[in-house]
């Protein structure tokens, strides 16, 4: 017989990576869309104005809905610790589409390094055997420390994101954006803990209003991220692997989930964040090498432009 617990997972899993395929749709066909308008300034609105009236774009929105959709169940029958982690799948799908969107043969290194970024997070997930049910916040927990850490890291990204330019650029939008993507997913959780309570209970807590800023901003940053970025897999690289790690921080340290903290567990869960980036950097190394390759220039000198447009 299955548990109560294994019911969940069983409803939760499924969940979580059909969500993650349609995120992954979602993020090739806006990329793809974005490129088809006129490149504007960082945050912007006048970008969503000009992608609004591309029918891809469009079916990039309704994935986005459905994606969102399913990651709320998910988060409604598992903690964040298991959800958070299997959207990391999301980079596997938004490859092969993107792949199939530009009529071009999937790339043989940036497949070996999303699979890498895939593998470093799944590692991070056993490693870390996460647990707990929590609903919503915990009054066990100092939020305060964690917050300022991650507005620091937004605001940081933003910064360097308006003062610089090509691959910078495009890197600190994708912090910008993974980080306001983890904290969203956070809140949607405790959102989905007060839906069990009734459908009118998330409209009385400050929470639901708070996701619909961040999560906004977040969309909105995204987009800038796949105009500016020459290749999808990279930048979504970043706000992928940041989107599920600052969803487990959150569950930790502000909703009172639990995770394996002995000494060989810390080692191991550090390993696994080191694959990650090995898989980032492996994945940013490539999309420079093809957009020299593309451009005619020589393969040994520097790219200006690798990562983005000016």
């Amino acid at each position: 017989m299955v548990s109560a617990s294994g019911t969940s997972l069983l409803l939760a899993v499924p969940a979580a990576v059909v969500g993650a395929a349609s995120m992954g749709l979602a993020s090739a066909a806006q990329a793809r869309a974005t490129k088809e308008v006129e490149v504007s300034r960082i945050l912007d609105p006048g970008l969503l104005r000009g992608l609004a009236h591309r029918p891809l774009w469009l079916i990039g929105m309704v994935a986005t809905g459905a994606g969102l959709a399913l990651q709320l169940v998910a988060l409604a029958f598992a903690p964040l610790l298991v959800v958070q982690p299997l959207l990391i799948t999301s980079l596997m799908f938004a490859g092969v589409i993107s792949a199939r969107l530009e009529r071009r043969p999937l790339d043989r290194v940036m497949v070996a390094g999303a699979l890498v970024c895939v593998a470093g997070l799944a590692g991070f997930l056993v490693v870390a055997r996460p647990s707990g049910e929590s609903a919503g916040f915990s009054a066990a927990t100092r939020p305060l420390p964690l917050a300022i850490v991650l507005g620091t890291v937004t605001v940081v990204a933003l910064v360097v994101s308006v003062l610089f330019h090509h691959s910078l650029r495009v890197l600190g939008l994708a912090v910008a954006t993974g980080v306001l993507y983890g904290v969203t997913a956070g809140l949607m959780k405790v959102v989905a803990g007060q839906a069990r309570d009734g459908l009118a209970e998330p409209f009385q807590n400050w929470t639901l209003y708070l996701v619909c800023v961040i999560g906004p901003l977040g969309f909105l940053l995204s987009q800038n991220t796949f105009q500016q970025g020459r290749f999808l897999t990279p930048a979504l690289a970043v706000i992928t692997a940041l989107d599920p790690l600052v969803g487990v921080g959150i569950g930790v340290w502000w909703m009172g989930e639990t995770a394996n903290a002995s000494p060989w567990a810390l080692a191991g869960e550090a390993v696994a964040g080191v694959v990650i980036l090995v898989g980032i950097a492996l994945l940013a190394s490539r999309a420079e090498h093809l957009a020299r390759a593309q451009s005619g220039a020589d393969p040994d000198v520097p790219l200006n432009a690798s990562e983005g447009t000016a």
